[in-house]
């Protein structure tokens, strides 16, 4: 007769229990990226070896922040990875966006540059699209929200500045901060970012808003408009070209 106590251990189990010890000790200090994966895809796997598949969508999608990135049904193409075990990595990668969101909302964006950066990186770093983010600040240079306005090609981003400036009219911004990644991950600005950040400094000044920064964020680098120049420049230029209409 079986005996009904005796619970079959899976294969796997122990090392299970050793990663989330070790987390628990030391949070992820010394661990693998895969290894991570891993411990997210056991949340919702309660008795089958994750490592294997953990390893395979690691190699398929290159980073940790490009598995985090991948839609649903590309991640359910891994070999072990399907709708339900999938929760853990889409659960950390919305949690994450909340607690840097979070973080920067309120904050003087000018002065904690640090957090600014962060929140950039997470969010549009690792994108294999373009994607271009809008910060909106109050008078005070205060974050009062974050949103994407478009996104684009492996190469472009089509970005207008009526829907920025409707988009800034809504939540009542007085300044704006700009944000695109690069998939290339080359943060150099091409010409269409020039003209676009130069069409969206006009915009801004034409509503009485100021635009602080326009920043690429490439492969682990990011370029500044700000500091290499340029916003001072359009800015001026825009002032050369209103006093001349007004001759």
């Amino acid at each position: 007769m079986p005996n009904g106590g005796n619970k079959k251990v899976h294969k796997g189990a122990g090392h299970r229990q050793r990663l989330r010890e070790r987390f628990l000790a030391g949070g992820l200090e010394g661990f693998h990226d895969y290894e991570v994966i891993e411990l997210l895809l056991t949340l919702a796997t309660p008795r089958k070896d994750c490592k294997t598949s953990a390893k395979a969508v690691l190699k398929r999608f290159k980073t940790l922040q490009g598995v985090f990135e991948a839609s649903p049904r590309e991640l359910c193409k891994i070999s072990g990875i399907g709708p339900k075990n999938l929760f853990g990595i889409k659960l950390i990668k919305a949690a994450a966006d909340r607690y840097l969101a979070k973080k920067l909302i309120h904050k003087d964006a000018i002065n904690d540059s640090r957090a600014l950066f962060d929140y950039l990186h997470h969010h549009i770093g690792d994108k294999r699209r373009e994607s271009f983010k809008v910060i909106f600040l109050n008078s005070k240079n205060q974050v009062i929200a974050a949103d994407t306005i478009s996104e684009g090609t492996l190469t472009a981003s089509s970005v207008y500045p009526r829907e920025v400036i409707q988009a800034a009219l809504s939540h009542d911004a007085a300044a704006l901060i700009f944000a695109h990644n690069h998939p290339s991950g080359d943060p150099k600005p091409s010409s269409e970012d020039l003209a676009v950040t130069r069409q969206l400094v006009f915009a801004g000044k034409v509503m009485g808003m100021v635009v602080h920064e326009h920043i690429i964020i490439g492969d682990n680098q990011y370029f500044s408009f700000a500091d290499q120049g340029y916003i001072e420049r359009m800015n001026r230029e825009f002032e050369k070209l209103t006093e001349q209409q007004l001759r």
